[in-house]
């Protein structure tokens, strides 16, 4: 069994628990037969691996039967972060599918895919794989092979390499992994380099016991705040469930912005390879805008999803590129987003400077942000339409993802979710009340408020 409404735009992600599942192992078998014809994969392989999600084994070895029964060949990397799926699609060159549900609660399961070498899938080849998963195909006359492939050293040696991490000085790092993957990559990835870190919630646990591993609710990263208090540490890093995303928090205990965590890996990135591109989504900060300038770059601003994203890294050859939910994609990472490399990153700019994270974070402008405001609506079309023809006489309206009105200095961006039936809310100004005149504006507009 597998519902329509578990398709998403670019991935899978649906209830497998509780009383109304979304879909089952026959549901995954059904998918995995469908992705081995929506690829044409016919006797060749395709990389699979999987979260610490309490279903994840069943899942994914319903849908390896299902592709192997088309003739499909599984290379199984077993329990992965999506970046170390990404890996394995890089340096074996084959298409990936990882079986998670990324942020969503336990009760969740997803899938996500990509062409050879980590490169994103499109709508289209989403909308195949759903078509597809509604038809039995008879079996192949062969069936698939299967092995399996340990790539956790490979995947931290590569990391390693892409980063100077050498000459740092001592600093103390709390990892809050949410118990998700990064409680499996962390000891890889971050072990002997000299850091001391102090571990939260490392052990794998598919029903969170500590706290849901989103990082972008502020409540989720109190734990790794008040451990980066308590200890004295220089960092927090703090990751979602399948660790393709990672939250930074500074020696004070304060959250550091993505889009100023993007802007510092851009001025760095752009020193190495000066002139180059820098992607964002429509809802980073304008303080992106400002560093890629001053540091002579070039930015591409793209719609929110990480699908878009990975794509316009390609198209542009862009060298980096960030999103305000915690993505950070990188071109000598096949363009793939990686939480664990943006954290080395950031690990070397403040391990090389005698600035501790809240001022090298001051060096980037400042705007007023209302972070991210969600409200469930029944039409988000009319509700985006209202708020354009509200704000169309103050700024100018840009409909290319959702709807933003851009004025001086500030911007209300408001679209759909790509994974959640919500409207999604950002503002920002340059100064406090600016921004707040501007939220409490556009929520009123989205929750039949009156003013």
């Amino acid at each position: 069994m597998i519902q329509p409404q578990v398709f998403k735009a670019n991935d899978i992600r649906g209830l497998v628990r509780g009383d109304r599942p979304e879909w089952d192992a026959d549901g995954a078998r059904a998918l995995g037969a469908a992705f081995a014809r929506a690829f044409e994969l016919g006797a060749g392989e395709f990389v699979l691996g999987r979260d610490m999600r309490e279903c994840g084994l069943e899942l994914s070895r319903a849908f390896a039967d299902g592709a192997a029964g088309q003739g499909a060949g599984v290379v199984d990397i077993g329990l992965a972060s999506t970046d170390e799926v990404w890996y394995a699609s890089g340096v074996t060159g084959l298409p990936a599918v990882q079986f998670t549900a990324s942020h969503n609660p336990a009760e969740y399961n997803g899938v996500k895919f990509s062409l050879p070498y980590a490169a994103p899938i499109t709508p289209a080849l989403m909308a195949r794989i759903k078509e597809l998963s509604a038809v039995e195909a008879p079996p192949a006359a062969v069936p698939g092979s299967r092995r399996e492939l340990d790539v956790l050293a490979g995947y931290a040696a590569h990391l390693h390499s892409l980063v100077d991490l050498t000459g740092l000085r001592p600093l103390r790092v709390v990892v809050d992994a949410g118990n998700g993957m990064a409680g499996h990559t962390t000891p890889a990835v971050l072990g002997g380099l000299g850091l001391e870190v102090v571990g939260l919630h490392l052990d794998l646990d598919g029903s969170f016991p500590n706290h849901p591993p989103n990082p972008l609710e502020p409540e989720n990263l109190v734990d790794a705040r008040n451990a980066v208090r308590e200890h004295g540490a220089d960092l927090g890093l703090v990751f979602d469930g399948d660790a393709d995303r990672c939250f930074i928090i500074d020696e004070q205990g304060e959250v550091i912005s993505p889009s100023v965590i993007t802007a510092l890996i851009a001025r760095a990135e752009l020193a190495r390879q000066p002139g180059a591109a820098i992607v964002v989504n429509s809802v980073t900060s304008a303080a992106v805008g400002d560093v890629v300038a001053a540091s002579g770059g070039r930015l591409v601003v793209g719609r929110v999803g990480h699908t878009y994203l990975k794509a316009l890294m390609a198209e542009h050859d862009a060298v980096f590129g960030g999103e305000h939910s915690g993505h950070y994609f990188f071109r000598d990472f096949w363009g793939a987003d990686t939480g664990m490399l943006a954290a080395l990153h950031v690990i070397a700019l403040v391990g090389r400077s005698p600035l501790p994270a809240s001022r090298l974070a001051d060096s980037v402008p400042r705007y007023a942000a209302s972070g991210e405001l969600n409200t469930a609506v029944p039409d988000p079309a009319g509700s985006m339409a209202e708020v354009a023809a509200a704000f169309a006489g103050d700024g100018a309206v840009d409909h290319s993802d959702g709807v933003a009105v851009r004025g001086d200095g500030w911007q209300v961006s408001v679209r759909a979710s790509n994974t959640e039936p919500l409207l999604r809310l950002n503002v920002e100004a340059r100064d406090p009340s600016t921004m707040a005149r501007l939220r409490d504006r556009a929520l009123a507009i989205i929750r039949k408020e009156t003013p």
